[in-house]
């Protein structure tokens, strides 16, 4: 079984926000932002995107050294011939722990470069539902955040 790796791309590794988002300096206004709350600045977009690009590294060498042993599992998966049953289920269960959490990097990785697009095409703060603001406070607490509140609630009780 061959793990494909996904891995963010050279041109974000290492960069900052400011290089990789020039626009920032001069766009930051036209970010939405909640009613009574104040406009976006360009420190604070920077600050996220900063944020964003750093766990993007650190997970992408996560995600590497998860797939390195996984893969290091599964070819020492048939060396068992005299396991017994016990053996084989931990083995088995190793196995699942480490897909599972690999499928959890690779999502927080796809979530983390969703919103770095959403920085690059000034849709930051946008609600991909209704389309309005998701406001500051909860993209500050949670970056990845793609719905306001009233959405997000919405969709809990789906």
């Amino acid at each position: 079984m061959k793990v494909t790796k996904m891995t963010t791309s050279e041109s974000q590794i290492g960069s900052t926000a400011a290089e990789r988002f020039p626009h920032l300096r001069t766009d930051a206004a036209e970010f939405v932002v909640r009613e009574g709350e104040k406009p976006w600045t360009p420190e604070e977009l920077e600050k996220i995107a900063d944020d964003l690009l750093t766990a993007n590294a650190r997970v992408s060498g996560e995600l590497n050294d998860a797939d390195r042993f996984l893969g290091e599992l599964l070819r020492n998966s048939g060396d068992g011939a005299g396991d017994d049953q016990a053996d084989s289920g931990s083995s088995a269960l190793e196995r699942e722990h480490e897909l599972s959490m690999i499928n959890n990097l690779r999502d927080l990785l796809a979530q983390n470069n969703r919103a770095l697009e959403r920085i690059d095409n000034k849709t930051y703060g946008q609600c991909e539902q209704c389309g309005q603001a998701i406001g500051k406070a909860r993209l500050q607490a949670f970056p990845r955040a793609t719905l306001c509140v009233t959405c997000k609630q919405r969709e809990e009780r789906r």
